[in-house]
């Protein structure tokens, strides 16, 4: 059973009976209470439920419009977390942009910030997923903005799927900035959304360049779909809230990591 039908069957089941014990579910879904401890501190994190001692409770979604499709955070929500530490990276990335490139940047709040500060090029080609990125670039000078085909998500103001496959397939781009979910040594980028994933697995398989834009709340985190391990990425830009233990252990993995003032 893949862990997002797990999850869905959790959530079924203390919407049903407002709370359960590690074990009811270890045995519901015949799984072991490792897993389940797993899943309960995942969901914890993402709000889809209260963990306590030995089980969880259930969390009633309805008053923020949370649910486990990948589309747990509204956009401008997102926005307006870490903003401060969004920024500083969006500053340090904007340097490797250059005129001419193709890059492509995806639905992420960080992106967007990034996406903000494309100013001054004579012909820069901009790939995206993002509706309210493309939305802002399609009117400033020197930008060619390219949509990608798939389902609009209402949430993340972002185009899920791949319906634009064979575009994807014959462009190619210097550099592909991505955020995450979640980032860790063992699983690499992960995001909540399966279909963004995907999406971006192939992005960057079509990129000469991988940057992960990745504030240090994502480090040591994991998230549902994984779509790139440590050895795909070319440069990860982080804030300097990380901390020097992490990024010692990072450095050790192979990651080349710039950290922002």
């Amino acid at each position: 059973m893949l862990q997002l039908e797990r999850q869905k069957l959790i959530l079924e089941y203390l919407k049903q009976n407002r709370k359960a014990t590690t074990n009811e579910l270890s045995e519901m879904l015949g799984v072991s209470t490792t897993t389940i401890r797993t899943d309960l501190n995942q969901m914890d994190k993402e709000k889809l439920l209260t963990k306590t001692h030995g089980g969880a409770l259930y969390h009633d979604n309805s008053a923020d419009n949370k649910e486990l499709t990948g589309k747990a955070y509204f956009f401008h929500e997102r926005a307006l977390e870490n903003k401060k530490e969004k920024e500083a990276i969006a500053a340090n990335a904007i340097h490797m942009v250059k005129d001419h490139m193709c890059i492509f940047l995806d639905a992420s709040s960080t992106a967007y910030t990034l996406g903000m500060k494309l100013t001054g090029f004579t012909e820069l080609t901009v790939i995206t997923n993002g509706i309210d990125l493309a939305l802002a670039l399609k009117d400033i000078p020197g930008i060619t903005v390219i949509l990608t085909g798939g389902i609009v998500t209402s949430a993340s103001s972002s185009i899920e799927g791949l319906l634009g496959v064979d575009l994807l397939q014959k462009i190619h781009t210097d550099i592909a900035f991505v955020s995450a979910r979640g980032f860790s040594v063992e699983n690499g980028l992960t995001d909540f959304s399966i279909y963004e994933a995907d999406l971006k697995r192939m992005c960057i398989k079509a990129s000469a360049k991988t940057i992960a834009l990745i504030d240090h709340t994502k480090f040591d985190t994991s998230s549902i779909s994984s779509y790139a391990s440590i050895d795909d990425l070319n440069l990860v830009i982080t804030d300097s809230g990380l901390s020097e233990n992490t990024k010692e252990i990072y450095e050790k993995a192979g990651v080349d990591l710039l950290i922002t003032d």
